[in-house]
């Protein structure tokens, strides 16, 4: 039964992975490493900060000591949230879909992003009361397509149940994703996913149980009915 449904943030939510890139190659640039768009949606999409920062130092060569990984990204998430509070860009049909869940199901947001860039967009968007959790890249130290995330959301939302309440498990969840190796991440925390083919085409999230080329055009009915056989559509 579908009782959860956990979203990543990038690429799901918030319309920023172009952003994430030009403040990547910004960055690595200032070092001498070039970052091609191509290289960054094929390579690096799904990883947090530090994990794509570490991932491009090993690619090209150079050593990844961690406090040259640590100073990388700090200097990559000022300039991004210096972007992203002069340009908010949220992907069609999220408010709507979101404040529709609410009232059906328990969500949560698991993802590499950094806490305060989550809750600053939720909150321009309208939408932050409706998440009852958030687990962000401070919360795990393991990126995608490790399962931690998912499973520390999962943990949490079972932390926060009131007396009465049957704990969730992973079978109960949902998770929307956008990339493949949050695809994986979830699977390998045995979740569900609904793909959004936002960053990539319909035919690379195969993986995933179901794809859709927007939110805008979610049932939840019909999705809940086909990927877990109840609902009106059943």
């Amino acid at each position: 039964m579908l009782r959860a449904i956990i979203f990543d943030f990038d690429g799901v939510v918030a319309d920023n992975e172009p952003a994430h890139f030009a403040m990547f190659q910004r960055v690595l640039g200032e070092i001498g490493i070039p970052l091609t768009e191509r290289e960054y949606f094929a390579d690096y999409l799904g990883y947090d900060d530090k994990g794509c920062f570490a991932a491009v130092l090993a690619a090209h060569g150079r050593p990844a000591p961690k406090a040259l990984v640590d100073d990388l990204a700090a200097r990559k998430a000022r300039a991004y949230f210096e972007h992203i509070r002069r340009h908010l860009v949220i992907f069609p049909g999220v408010r709507e879909l979101v404040r529709e869940a609410a009232g059906r199901y328990r969500l949560a947001i698991a993802s590499g992003a950094l806490r305060h860039e989550i809750e600053f967009i939720l909150e321009q968007a309208g939408i932050r009361k409706e998440f009852e959790h958030i687990t962000s890249s401070e919360n795990v130290a393991r990126g995608k397509p490790d399962p931690e995330g998912f499973l520390h959301a999962l943990a949490s939302l079972n932390r926060r149940s009131s007396g009465g309440h049957v704990g969730l498990t992973a079978e109960d969840c949902l998770v929307i994703e956008d990339s493949i190796p949050g695809i994986r991440a979830a699977h390998a925390a045995g979740m569900k996913v609904l793909a959004v083919a936002n960053t990539h085409t319909a035919q690379d999230l195969h993986e995933a149980e179901a794809v859709t080329k927007s939110l805008e055009e979610i049932n939840l009915a019909e999705l809940e009915s086909r990927l877990y056989g109840t609902g009106e559509y059943d």
